[in-house]
């Protein structure tokens, strides 16, 4: 588990399968980061386990969910994940709408960075982004990043922007 002032960030498990299938749908999740095609609980559990948990097993990191401290409210996801379309890790992140804007993000980003560092000795991390996603090109600037290129994840998919750390 990841501790940060305000959050635990703690691997997801299939009890968690309703926040995410709330997550998952969420209008701004859809246009920012892809429509998953969870619509019910069970996708919403197959979703955990065979994504994220699969990540832990593999990897030792994944999306974790994000829980508020002060009264375990279910916040967001946010974590670190290895795909194969890119050469380094990338840190990930989505907030239910009701927890945007209050630093709760760019809180848990940087606690599970810190985790990448200190446990997994993860130096380099990248982002994915969508290019219309202002608020998470904030975020990153906030973290040093800057975007270095244009890409895109797979032969359908839109095209993103690549932010890396600037040295």
């Amino acid at each position: 588990m990841i501790r940060t002032d305000r959050l635990h960030l703690r691997e997801l498990d299939p009890s968690d399968a309703p926040f995410i299938l709330e997550l998952l749908n969420d209008p701004d999740f859809h246009r920012f980061i892809g429509d998953r095609g969870v619509r019910d609980l069970a996708g919403a559990e197959q979703y955990i386990q065979q994504g994220p948990r699969v990540s832990y097993g593999q990897h030792g990191f994944g999306l974790y969910l994000v829980a508020r401290k002060s009264d375990g409210a279910k916040l967001g996801i946010c974590g670190l994940v290895k795909r194969e379309t890119l050469t380094h890790v990338d840190i990930g992140y989505a907030f239910l709408p009701a927890y945007r804007g209050q630093g709760y993000a760019l809180e848990a980003v940087r606690g599970a960075l810190k985790d990448g560092r200190e446990r997994l000795g993860i130096d380099y991390v990248v982002a994915i982004v969508s290019p219309d996603n202002q608020s998470s090109l904030a975020l990153l600037a906030k973290l040093g990043m800057e975007e270095t290129a244009r890409i895109r994840l797979g032969e359908d998919s839109d095209e993103c922007l690549l932010l890396e750390p600037v040295c």
